[in-house]
């Protein structure tokens, strides 16, 4: 996602009160006529949907900005190639994680999801048991290596939109 859709979803988050197209666009720091493009672009992507004159953020959005939220650096995940073993990669959000699920070795990927790991900190430190349920099943398929990477990596995306755009 573009960090300005982004920037904008989060302001139609946290705005309670209805603002004109020239207020709203100086909220997320853009032209109107920039504004007015990203916001044509999220409700067609199925991120906003039309209310009255306006647009509210669909359920959609709302997954999509918990990927963003992070959580206490003691709460982060901290990615490891073995026991005792850290490899230097620790995610505090989604968004973090799913950088990381691109970029670390594959034996951290494999170590992790036969150890429940990940399954583990999707449920219980990030409360998305839909992509913890999803990720356990991998283990089930036998799935390794790259294949399991881009299978992981779709997941995360179909569940918090994290690269779409």
């Amino acid at each position: 996602m573009k960090d300005e859709q982004r920037k904008i979803l989060e302001i139609m988050k946290k705005t309670t009160n209805r603002m004109d197209l020239n207020m709203f666009a100086e909220a997320v720091e853009l032209t109107p006529s920039e504004t007015f493009a990203n916001v044509q672009i999220l409700a067609k992507e199925g991120f906003l949907r039309k209310i009255g004159a306006g647009y509210g953020l669909t359920e959609k959005a709302k997954n999509t900005l918990r990927a963003f939220e992070t959580v206490p650096q003691e709460k982060a995940f901290q990615f490891y190639t073995d026991v005792d073993k850290p490899d230097g990669f620790r995610a505090a959000s989604l968004e973090e994680f799913y950088n990381h699920i691109e970029q670390v070795g594959v034996n951290s990927l494999d170590f992790h999801l036969y150890r429940g790991d990940f399954e583990n900190w999707l449920r219980q430190v990030m409360g998305s048991e839909k992509l913890a349920d999803e990720t356990a099943k991998f283990k089930d398929t036998g799935l390794t290596g790259e294949e399991f990477r881009q299978a992981f990596l779709k997941s995360i995306d179909k569940n918090y939109s994290i690269k779409c755009t």
